[in-house]
């Protein structure tokens, strides 16, 4: 005790005391429960939240803006450590509230039930698709795939993948299809979907939704109706996967009423809380839709890549099209981060600290946005008035349609700075507002943007940019080229060759319109003169150094071939990708190996459409062996062999006897002999026919190049990004000329026709301020229109395609063909044609069956410089349908105009550089 009286052992103890204490805690927490504590620490962790950045403006030259974002206010739920119970009452309650106040909210939910029946919204999808494209609904992927190679006659000899990549870059064609697994796009959505769940990939969408029902502990007495609003709430929360920290977006832009009512109901909505976030807006509508593209949700396929590796909310929207998609990555900016404590199962226990995102980059393009405005009213009142032969108002004069072409209702312009290659302006029509796609789509908005009849290839479609995917034949917009090559071969643009009317080549005759339509000619014209009236008989002379009137050379100094012809082609761009930022169809120019190509795929699929009447029974039944013997048929296309050779190789080949001779003639006369280059092909692709078929990017472009002393631009939308300058551009690339003066001969040629005395833009731009140099094509588009249905079309006109055919029977054969060939007929569009051709014994033929459709009318071409002595400003038109070339032309007028003005107003209006230094 003695020892415990002195302060300083006193402290002692004390210490010792404390110290044991503290020892056999721990020696508790260690060693007693250390099992207990090492798990609950392991159970913490920290995690970032991103906090969404506004997205980065889109911007014209002069800084106007052409999209922005605007506040919005949406609605997130943190389930954290609810119960199922808890969960699923707030999910109730949440969605009561926003339907009462008229509120969308996200419903990702991939199951549907309509009058009791359950379905993938994926299936539905996938039969949507195949029936817009007149295939049956039960298609696989891979039959539907081989179905649209066969249509565009893709060489069989091309791999799947290759297919892919020509159906993409040449036709347009994206078939919702992965070609690497052969499967539906939506199908491996679905599979994502459950696999998400761990449920069993075969499930029915019934059966998915009772174990669904029942994962979620969801109440008896709710009906499968009421229980699905829950379950869409469920499966938002669901789609964050092991992130459950971050909140799920449950709607967004939501009403007033809403964030009150949510505000004042907190305590009964655990977890939900409101934020504002920043929604995208497009202040200018549909002007230069099809530019700036449109958002988009995430996909189940894309969330591996966005969400898990990018951080993006499962409701956040991605650019889908345009300048959005293809600078999504600058645009989005850099989210914020938010610094939590959450444990093993995602909850939320605290937050740490956070930083404010950073606002994507702003993006300057090239485009001028009123110009952009005059161009798009210039191209719908032109179409609106062609349609109805109606008058193009403008002051600069109006324009009288005279004749009304009733399905002119698609159209493009582009115009580009001549110097840089800049695009000013990019119209199409029809357009799209892509604010309907700022807080996702609904399916009736979606529906009005697709094409009405999807079998014909010119039917609009709003979602389509027509200036950068449509690939056309340019008509006689393309004999600048043929001049060009013609030049520098050693053509004298003042020698006067004589208009012959016509050139004939066997039963075939090659003329001038005013042959063609009154039987007239040209007279003896020069380089300037057959420029300016058009005059295909000149160029059929000049392409092939051949005086067809007079039947002898042209003694050029070099000689002329198509080879030559369309290697300027390619100097001038066509064929070629132009650089543009977005995607863009290019269709090489034409070649022989091309051609080949083509005729082969033709002959393969003529031959398999009437396999059942061609070849013997036999060889039908077996599939394997008739796609041989029709692939030997098509291989002997190179040979060419003769008429009596092909006979007797056919009788080895299961031809029935009857008809080798009509076999082998359609191989050889309608096929074989047309495979290789002929004179007729040399003079069609001179004058911007046959195999041609470039985009008005392209034409608009290679004018450019005219313009700009045969320099040749990259073309770009791009003009500066915030922060980091104004866009680099890439040294254009002079074509390869002997004599510069040939493009002055050229552009002299070009001037006469705005203002010659018989220049076909004579009439447009006589009374204009400011000289033009231009050209018009008119370019033919050979086949009928396709009705949306071809069953329904034969069934109205079976009468009229032959009177004795009843359409029971043609119907009853239709189904058979069906059902025993389906490899074969693998539509009804296509087996009822087959159908009426059996019935009749051949009487009617595959002409016979179109004969009451209606033709299509002309493409209409214009192309124009401006001003003509110094060309500032290209401009190109295309009129789908338009009918004649001129009619094109009072859309080309207006944006020189209107460009012409703009260059004065804006002299000293400069890009604001210190947004972009």
């Amino acid at each position: 005790m003695k020892w415990l009286k002195s302060r300083h052992n006193q402290i002692l103890a004390l210490i010792m005391i404390m110290m044991a204490i503290l020892g056999i805690r721990l020696f508790g927490l260690t060693v007693v429960e250390g099992a207990h504590w090492g798990e609950a620490a392991s159970n913490i962790s920290i995690k970032n939240i991103s906090t969404p950045a506004p997205r980065g403006e889109i911007l014209d030259r002069y800084g106007r803006v052409l999209a922005s974002s605007i506040p919005s206010f949406t609605v997130q739920f943190s389930s954290g450590d609810l119960t199922n119970e808890q969960t699923n009452a707030v999910s109730r309650n949440l969605i009561r509230i926003l339907e009462e106040n008229g509120d969308n909210y996200y419903d990702n939910f991939p199951i549907l039930i309509e009058n009791g029946k359950f379905y993938y919204t994926y299936q539905k999808n996938i039969e949507s698709w195949l029936d817009s494209q007149a295939m049956p609904t039960d298609y696989t992927a891979e039959q539907a795939f081989s179905e649209i190679r066969r249509r565009q006659n893709i060489d069989e000899g091309l791999d799947r993948y290759d297919a892919q990549v020509e159906l993409q870059s040449v036709y347009n064609i994206f078939p919702p299809i992965s070609v690497k697994k052969m499967k539906y796009l939506k199908n491996m959505d679905k599979e994502s979907f459950l696999q998400r769940y761990k449920l069993d990939t075969e499930l029915t969408a019934e059966e998915a939704f009772r174990e669904l029902r029942s994962n979620f502990e969801l109440p008896s007495s709710l009906t499968d109706a009421e229980a699905r609003k829950i379950m869409v709430v469920r499966n938002e929360l669901s789609s964050q996967g092991y992130r459950k920290y971050i909140p799920a977006k449950i709607a967004s832009g939501v009403s007033n009423e809403t964030i009150v009512i949510i505000e004042e109901k907190s305590s009964d909505l655990p977890g939900v809380e409101v934020a504002a976030e920043s929604m995208r807006y497009y202040p200018n509508g549909k002007s230069a839709a099809h530019v700036l593209g449109y958002l988009g949700q995430i996909s189940e396929n894309e969330k591996a890549e966005y969400v898990d590796e990018k951080g993006y909310k499962t409701n956040d929207l991605i650019g889908r099209e345009g300048i959005e998609k293809v600078f999504e990555s600058l645009l989005k900016g850099k989210d914020g981060t938010k610094n939590v404590e959450v444990n093993a199962f995602g909850e939320l226990v605290r937050v740490i600290n956070e930083t404010e995102p950073q606002k994507g980059k702003n993006v300057y393009l090239t485009i001028d946005l009123e110009l952009q405005k005059t161009a798009e009213a210039a191209l719908e009142q032109a179409l609106t008035e062609i349609q109805r032969a109606g008058t193009f108002k403008s002051q600069w004069g109006n324009y009288k349609y005279g004749k009304a072409y009733r399905n002119a209702n698609v159209g493009a312009v582009v115009a580009l700075e001549v110097e840089t290659g800049d695009v000013l302006v990019m119209a199409s029509s029809p357009a799209f507002d892509p604010n309907l796609f700022t807080s996702g789509i609904s399916n009736e908005d979606w529906n009005a943007l697709q094409g009405e009849n999807l079998r014909d290839p010119l039917s609009p479609l709003p979602l389509f940019n027509v200036a950068t995917r449509t690939a056309v034949q340019p008509g006689s917009t393309f004999k600048m080229v043929t001049a060009t090559a013609a030049l520098e071969s050693g053509l004298d643009p003042t020698r006067k060759l004589k208009d012959g009317g016509a050139v004939k080549l066997g039963s075939r005759t090659y003329g001038c319109i005013v042959w063609n339509t009154s039987r007239r000619n040209h007279g003896y014209i020069n380089l300037y003169e057959a420029l300016e009236v058009s005059c295909n008989y000149y160029f059929f002379d000049i392409a092939t150094g051949w005086d067809f009137s007079k039947g002898v050379s042209l003694g050029f100094n070099d000689p002329i071939n198509i080879e030559k012809i369309t290697s300027y082609a390619q100097q001038y761009g066509l064929g070629l990708k132009t650089g543009i930022e977005i995607p863009e169809t290019v269709m090489p120019v034409p070649s022989q190996e091309r051609k080949l190509a083509q005729i082969k795929a033709m002959l393969r699929n003529v031959l398999i459409g009437r396999a059942e009447i061609y070849f013997e029974q036999s060889l039908i039944k077996d599939k394997n062996k008739l796609n041989e013997n029709i692939m030997t048929i098509v291989d002997w296309t190179e040979e060419n062999p003769s008429r009596n050779e092909l006979i007797r190789r056919l009788g080895n080949l299961g031809v029935k006897e009857n008809l080798i001779e009509t076999v082998a003639d359609l191989c050889k006369f309608t096929y074989y002999n047309r495979a290789k280059w002929t004179t007729g092909d040399e003079l069609n692709i001179a004058i911007g026919q046959g195999e041609n078929a470039y985009t008005p990017l392209q034409i608009t472009n290679y004018v450019a190049t005219i313009g700009n002393k045969g320099v040749h631009n990259k073309v770009s939308l791009l003009k500066a990004i915030e922060g980091e300058g104004v866009a680099e551009k890439e040294p254009g690339k002079k074509i390869e000329l002997k004599d510069e003066k040939n493009l002055e001969h050229i552009l002299e040629g070009m001037k006469r026709v705005a203002s010659g005395p018989r220049g076909s833009l004579k009439g447009v731009f006589k009374n204009f301020p400011v000289d033009v140099a231009g050209k018009t094509g008119t370019a033919e588009r050979g086949g009928k229109v396709n009705p949306p249905d071809e069953v329904e079309y034969i069934k109205k006109n079976l009468s009229r395609i032959n009177s004795s055919l009843r359409w029971e029977d043609v119907e009853k054969e239709m189904v058979r063909l069906l059902e025993d060939y389906p490899d074969v007929y693998k539509t009804q569009n296509y087996a009822v044609r087959q159908a009426v051709i059996n019935l009749s014994n051949g009487a009617v033929t595959e002409t016979r069956i179109d004969a009451y459709k209606s033709e299509y009318d002309p493409f209409a071409w214009v192309v124009t410089l401006a001003p003509a002595e110094n060309p500032k400003i290209a401009v190109g038109v295309l009129l789908f349908q338009g009918g004649t070339a001129g009619y094109a032309a009072p859309v080309a007028r207006e944006v020189i105009a209107k460009y012409l003005q703009l260059d004065k107003i804006y002299e000293d209006y400069n890009l604001d550089t210190s947004i972009t230094q």
